[in-house]
């Protein structure tokens, strides 16, 4: 079994959680620790944890940038 553990921080960390939960599969946990969101990803081969682990990237990206417009519009 392969793993990583992907930690990123945010300003909302549980918006940002909440947006990438849908996308998870059932090798992969997604939870809130503190301001980060941390996903940890286990597959059977390198490359299905490379496949999963590169369209994560692209997930918590795009969730990140809608919780901060999310966020700057609230502030203004």
């Amino acid at each position: 079994m392969r793993r990583a553990k992907i930690r990123t921080t945010h300003d909302s960390p549980e918006r940002v959680a909440r947006a990438v939960r849908p996308d998870n599969t059932d090798e992969m946990t997604t939870r809130v620790e503190g301001d980060a969101v941390v996903t940890t990803v286990e597959r059977d081969s390198t490359g299905g944890l490379q496949a999963t682990v590169d369209d994560y990237v692209v997930n918590i990206r795009v969730a990140a940038q809608l919780a901060d417009q999310h966020t700057q519009s609230n502030h203004e």
